[in-house]
């Protein structure tokens, strides 16, 4: 035979060896996955927003089987997710209070002037990341739509340079929060329906510069409010959102307009007009 012969059939061999070897290796060290663990991930939303603090439907549903997670995590599966998995896992669990998400700010582009003309890449943390963003106040929306791409099932639309939460829509899955470079997205129990939307920890003077509906710090608020549903950081009122607030006098009395009632078909200080296409 010819050495060109005898290379062929020596590299051939060695192949066959090894995919005889590797079929050996698959069928004998295999490791079976546990069924109930594919059959979890079909009841799961299949939303993958990563809400569960797992990176998917099928990693929280193989934390549960293997390592005894919590039943509960999965915002978007809803009562009838949970009621579901807590059966077929033989287990208890009470569902939690539904949280949505509430953009704390109103500064849109007519209560908040922009100071300069951004011309980049349309993202908040690119915008925020050149010279502190284009709006005067430092401390609210952008407006550039980050959050509302992050958002799985659509529920955050720009409207006037501001980002509104349809709560109605919104799954809790924690997104947005985790997107925003400012930090004023936040989750709060949906039945909670008086907000301060407002960001700034500046002075009095200087939120008035930058925006109409801002936080002075005038402390009317915290007097007004029961069992200090409402305090103070620094110049900043803050709602405390594990006390009942439910006083028409704080919204009446606040100077700087910047407290609110929001309901599941309110949005906050908007001009009527068609929401801006966020694309990506």
């Amino acid at each position: 035979m010819t050495p060109t012969i005898i290379t062929a059939i020596s590299i051939g061999g060695l192949g066959f060896a090894c995919a005889f070897a590797l079929t050996l290796a698959a069928k004998f060290l295999a490791v079976e996955e546990d069924p109930r663990i594919e059959k979890l991930t079909d009841m799961l939303p299949g939303a993958n927003c990563g809400g569960c603090a797992y990176a998917g439907c099928a990693d929280y549903a193989k934390a549960i089987v293997l390592d005894s997670a919590k039943v509960n995590m999965c915002a978007p599966g809803g009562p009838n997710t949970l009621a579901a998995i807590s059966t077929f896992m033989g287990v208890e669990a009470e569902a939690g209070e539904r949280n949505v998400a509430i953009v704390l700010c109103g500064g849109n582009s007519t209560n908040a002037p922009r100071q300069s003309l951004y011309n980049g890449v349309a993202d908040c943390t690119a915008a925020n990341s050149t010279a502190g963003g284009d709006k005067t106040c430092t401390y609210g929306c952008l407006g550039y739509g980050s959050c509302a791409r992050a958002c799985p099932v659509d529920a955050i639309e720009i409207k006037n340079g501001l980002a509104i939460v349809h709560p109605e829509l919104c799954i809790g899955c924690s997104a947005c929060v985790k997107t925003c470079p400012r930090h004023i997205i936040k989750m709060v129990p949906e039945n909670k329906t008086i907000h301060v939307l407002c960001n700034s920890h500046a002075k009095g003077p200087i939120v008035k510069k930058a925006c109409s509906v801002g936080c002075i710090g005038c402390t009317i608020c915290t007097k007004l409010a029961e069992n200090e549903a409402i305090k103070m950081d620094k110049f900043l009122a803050i709602v405390d959102y594990t006390k009942d607030l439910d006083s028409d006098k704080v919204i009446e009395k606040c100077p700087g307009k910047c407290i609110v009632r929001i309901g599941a078909s309110s949005t906050p200080n908007t001009e009527p007009e068609e929401p801006q296409k966020v694309t990506g």
